[in-house]
């Protein structure tokens, strides 16, 4: 346990969605935004909805894939909607999300966390390959004790088998943990699940889950100091 206060009282791990909270989904077209041309902004939003769009169908129906693969299968569907890009950069765009750009808050904000005694972790959609690359490239690995992939259950978040992962990997109980993710239904899902919750709004979005309301709304991860 740690003497921190605010939305870190008691927390004895804080763990972390990956895409979209510590990684910018959106750098790897910003990468190419000059060969994209103008719709860039879309193909990276059509990309990112069909990604996790099949990551909840698939959950559905009982069945799992790795994530990257869904996360492919996404971009050639963003790329047969936007026919007037050029296909030749399916593999660039493909090699820049495999090393995506980390917030610059992130790596102070994990290295402040453990200083305090607060254990770190992952707990990712991504599976292992994917995310150990994310990870290390983006300079990560010495500031987490732990990345875990939903891969170990073999189910996407939200299913509660997902979140329940941590609590087996990090030997804790759901009232130790703060859950932090920027995507609004992995909070709620984490929420209902029994974790303390901490919504990264970065884009200042109205709420939606109502319902299921988080510990804590901050809009970047250095909120949580």
């Amino acid at each position: 346990m740690t003497d921190a206060s605010g939305p870190l009282a008691g927390v004895k791990a804080a763990v972390f969605d990956a895409y979209g909270t510590l990684f910018d989904v959106n750098a790897a077209v910003q990468r190419y935004a000059e060969a994209v041309g103008p719709d860039a902004a879309h193909l990276s939003e059509v990309w990112r909805n069909k990604q996790l769009e099949y990551s909840w169908t698939l959950s559905l129906m009982g069945q799992y894939a790795a994530f990257w693969d869904l996360t492919v299968r996404a971009l050639d569907y963003a790329l047969a909607v936007h026919p007037q890009v050029d296909p030749g950069l399916r593999e660039r765009l493909l090699d820049a999300y495999r090393d995506l750009d980390a917030y610059p808050e992130v790596p102070g904000v994990l290295a402040a966390l453990r200083k305090r005694g607060i254990r770190t972790a992952v707990l990712t959609n991504g599976n292992a390959a994917m995310v150990d690359r994310a990870v290390a490239s983006a300079g990560l690995a010495d500031h987490l004790d732990a990345v875990l992939s939903v891969d170990d259950a073999q189910v996407f978040k939200t299913h509660p088998d997902a979140y329940r992962i941590a609590l087996t990997r990090l030997a804790v109980g759901q009232g130790d943990v703060l859950f932090c993710s920027s995507n609004r239904w992995d909070v709620a899902g984490a929420g209902v699940f029994g974790f303390r919750t901490a919504w990264v709004n970065r884009k200042g979005l109205p709420d939606e889950y109502m319902d299921s309301a988080p510990t804590v709304v901050i809009g970047a991860l250095d909120g949580l100091l």
